[in-house]
């Protein structure tokens, strides 16, 4: 059995976390799969009632867990120590190191290109980001009140265990991985992710490679995406391509993701909390169901264990289904289905094939 918490998050999270959690019941359920789903509290919700937007309980219990999903949290209002971001904090804490965001065409679904089928691999616990690259306080300084200072931290050991997650995943998949770096500015820096990535890729001599400064990169990515297979990059970057490459396949309400460490991971889509849209139940909950899948993959192939491989394979199969038969589309995909309603076409179309 697998235990997996469940945190619902900010805004339209605890509709789309609902809405995953529904998906994931239904495919366990067909591929007789043991959850232990355990709902914990996180955000804005967890402040009013717990003092803290990650309340020291929810880490606690977040240690005993397999994995867990978390709805997307309305960080821009988040201030003060009580106030942590639990999407860092929890990167960070549990050293998910590999933040895995794939960009997919699906079926019927309006997009700048079909055919695209890439994943982005991003480091997530350094980089530029000021919350998670000291020990203590914040990478960002300010000397004087027209001046700040923002501190990069790169280091040898994320890159390479990066590096080879990033090989290891386009050895499944088409066998090549693209670098993008800006290493002729970021000398040091980006000069030693890309000295180490390509030390890593003399033990994978099967696997394609080849690199871009990341501005040009980003055009590339734009005129021909399906030539890309696995893109590893830098935290920031890999932040910034992500999205962009969501945009050439339908948009982020379809951009799953996945923070994987060596014990346990997170599903998160790759959106934000949409406050403007909380309590309407339109969001599209499909980034959160694929990131969920996604989940049950990494504990598939961790444990090696057919029931969780099957569970995220059903739920991409049933989504594929729903989105191709036009069963149920919420209003930023042309239709006027709600959240949950999309949700339970998914739960359906996984009975149905089970």
């Amino acid at each position: 059995m697998y235990r997996i918490g469940v945190l619902p998050g900010d805004g339209i999270g605890p509709e789309v976390t609902a809405a995953a959690e529904a998906v994931l019941r239904a495919a366990a359920a067909r591929a007789d799969l043991a959850l232990d789903l355990v709902p914990l509290p996180v955000g804005l919700d967890a402040l009013e009632r717990h003092g803290s937007t990650l309340p020291a309980g929810t880490v606690s219990a977040l240690e005993g867990c397999d994995g867990w999903i978390l709805g997307p949290v309305t960080t821009h209002q988040y201030a003060g120590p009580s106030m942590p971001n639990p999407s860092a904090a929890l990167r960070k804490g549990f050293d998910l190191y590999a933040n895995v965001r794939p960009a997919r065409s699906l079926p019927a679904v309006p997009a700048l290109y079909d055919g695209v089928d890439l994943i982005v691999l991003r480091e997530n616990t350094e980089g530029f980001y000021a919350d998670r690259n000291v020990l203590d306080g914040n990478g960002e300084f300010r000397p004087d009140a027209d001046t700040v200072i923002s501190v990069r931290v790169v280091t040898r050991r994320a890159c390479e265990r990066l590096a080879r997650a990033g090989f290891a995943l386009a050895r499944e998949r088409r066998r090549k991985v693209t670098l993008v770096h800006k290493a002729n500015v970021l000398r040091r820096g980006d000069g030693l992710f890309l000295e180490v990535c390509r030390a890593v890729a003399r033990d994978y001599p099967d696997v394609a490679v080849d690199d871009y400064h990341v501005d040009a990169f980003a055009m590339h990515l734009v005129m021909r995406p399906r030539d890309f297979d696995v893109i590893v990059t830098t935290n920031l970057f890999g932040d910034i391509l992500s999205d962009e490459a969501a945009g050439l396949v339908g948009g982020l309400g379809l951009a799953p993701g996945l923070n994987a460490g060596d014990r346990q991971a997170m599903a998160q889509a790759v959106h934000g909390s949409a406050p403007d849209i909380a309590g309407r139940g339109t969001a599209n909950p499909v980034a959160l169901i694929l990131s969920t899948a996604m989940l049950c993959e990494w504990l598939g192939a961790r444990h090696a264990d057919d029931a969780a491989n099957g569970a995220g394979l059903a739920i991409r199969q049933a989504v594929d289904a729903v989105l191709a038969s036009n069963a149920a589309r919420t209003p930023d995909l042309g239709g006027t289905a709600t959240t949950a309603e999309l949700a339970a076409a998914v739960a359906d179309a996984l009975a149905l094939a089970g």
